[in-house]
């Protein structure tokens, strides 16, 4: 998608070797929303369904959780890093990402037909083993959890490589409005779902299912057919060590590139505690409605209005993040978020200032969660950017895995007082707050607004760098 040379007097607008015209940027805008949309429309959906069709196997809450939640992200640990140091390295004449989004797709695909299938197959295999098998139920889920890690490992690799190809063709000039449109398609695809999908989900598990693999596999693969990638700088030589180390010597390297820095580290906290700071309400939002007399339709409708609020924000704030860096959008909002849950803990426990405050809460983190999109192509290195990305992942995965339990007993020992979240969602916006300043000193050293170059990591452990 190299857009032909521009006529004297027509801007143009550039990512590393790509050169484009606005009837370029345009077209790249298109492929890579459509790509996204399929993508979201995969993501929005995946869960809740695969929820509902776990509950019709009767299967145990603590087996939900592990399925959906924690396999997921302990495969996401471990594949990430690894996807992400293969593709910054990578060479080919499709380019370092492409290769790596487009080979797990149909793959993708066919595991959410195997899903779609999953109760005809696990009462085949019941039937087939007899007196060996370990029950309808043992079956079914057996069946649904070779589709779900298959779909899992697939995903995990897109998801890992997918906003480092949007990282490598998008122009730096633009890129805060492109995640802003970004942005948008989700909550798009959320709303489509949740309104028109979502209630038929109990009855309609296999059409949902196949269609949307369908959807999916289609959609994804013309956006990375359609979408070209620039030429790249030869990666740098791999240091050898001696045979014993030999091993460990990647995992040691990534290590060291990624976590011995205190810039990145900064950036690591201020990333994973602002992800998480809206966990705690979120967790228990539904339980807080309850708790003060509000109805589960009403709760509907302000979690409806907020993602109208943020989709009309969606695009302003994209553009506020490209004039005046993503990183100053997030330093306000986790600020004013830090407000508005100190508020929730502190007011009146009652079903209107719950309404209000929740609707801030939510407006607020999607205000959060816009402005600060493009913040990782903004600060991390470009030749070793989804090797950096995955190092964030892996620190906010590891939070994820931990963080419910830990939330759950929490609010338990509290006596199911659920304005304890907010408090909890405070101390966390105020960590992220606070690394926030740290980064931005940080980015001030390095260059600021008008020089910032992303710091090099040494090839050698020298300790902690400035």
């Amino acid at each position: 998608m190299n857009s032909p040379a521009a006529s004297p007097g027509r801007r143009i607008w550039t990512a590393g070797t790509l050169t484009y015209t606005l009837a370029g940027v345009v077209s790249l805008f298109l492929w890579l929303l459509a790509g996204d949309f399929a993508w979201m429309m995969k993501e929005r959906a995946i869960t809740p369904v695969a929820q509902i069709m776990l509950r019709s196997f009767e299967s145990p809450d603590w087996l939900v959780g592990l399925l959906v939640g924690s396999i997921p992200a302990g495969i996401g640990m471990i594949l990430g890093p690894v996807v992400s140091v293969c593709s910054d390295r990578h060479r080919g004449r499709w380019g370092r990402r492409i290769p790596y989004l487009f080979i797990p797709t149909p793959f993708v695909a066919l595991a959410m037909f195997g899903l779609a299938v999953t109760p005809a197959l696990g009462e085949w295999l019941h039937q087939a083993l007899g007196e060996h098998s370990p029950g309808l139920m043992g079956t079914r889920i057996l069946v649904f959890t070779f589709f779900w890690t298959a779909f899992e490992i697939g995903s995990i690799i897109v998801n890992t490589l997918f906003i480092a190809l949007i990282n490598d063709v998008v122009p730096k000039q633009v890129i805060g409005r492109f995640f802003a449109l970004f942005r948008a398609v989700s909550l798009i695809a959320g709303i489509l779902f949740n309104f028109f999908l979502m209630g038929k989900a109990q009855a309609h598990t296999i059409e949902i299912f196949g269609v949307l693999g369908l959807f999916y596999g289609i959609g994804f693969t013309l956006m990375c057919l359609k979408v070209k990638e620039g030429e790249y700088p030869p990666p740098e030589p791999v240091e050898r060590v001696s045979r014993k180390g030999k091993r460990l010597e990647p995992l040691v390297r990534y290590l060291r590139e990624c976590f011995t820095h205190r810039y990145y580290l900064c950036f690591f906290l201020a990333f994973t505690l602002g992800m998480i700071a809206n966990a705690p309400v979120n967790a228990f939002s539904i339980f807080h409605a309850r708790s003060v007399g509000m109805s589960d339709d009403l709760y509907g409708k302000c979690l409806a209005l907020s993602y109208v609020i943020s989709l009309i924000l969606t695009y302003p704030l994209g553009s506020l993040a490209d004039r005046f860096h993503p990183i100053r959008v997030g330093l306000w909002a986790t600020i004013i978020y830090a407000g508005v849950t100190l508020a929730g803990f502190v007011l009146p426990n009652e079903g209107n200032v719950f309404f209000v405050t929740f609707l801030l809460h939510t407006v607020i983190s999607g205000i959060y969660l816009t402005g600060t999109a493009s913040l990782a192509p903004r600060l991390l290195p470009q030749a070793k950017f989804a090797q950096f990305a995955s190092a964030a992942s892996l620190v906010t995965a590891g939070c994820v895995m931990v963080l419910p339990p830990m939330l759950g007993t929490f609010i338990q020992v509290m006596g199911h007082q659920y304005r304890y979240a907010f408090l909890l969602g405070f101390l966390i916006s105020a960590g992220s707050a606070g690394a926030y300043v740290l980064l931005l000193r940080g980015f001030y050293r390095h260059g600021g607004d008008a020089n910032y170059e992303p710091p090099i990591p040494e090839a050698e452990n020298e300790g902690l760098n400035r």
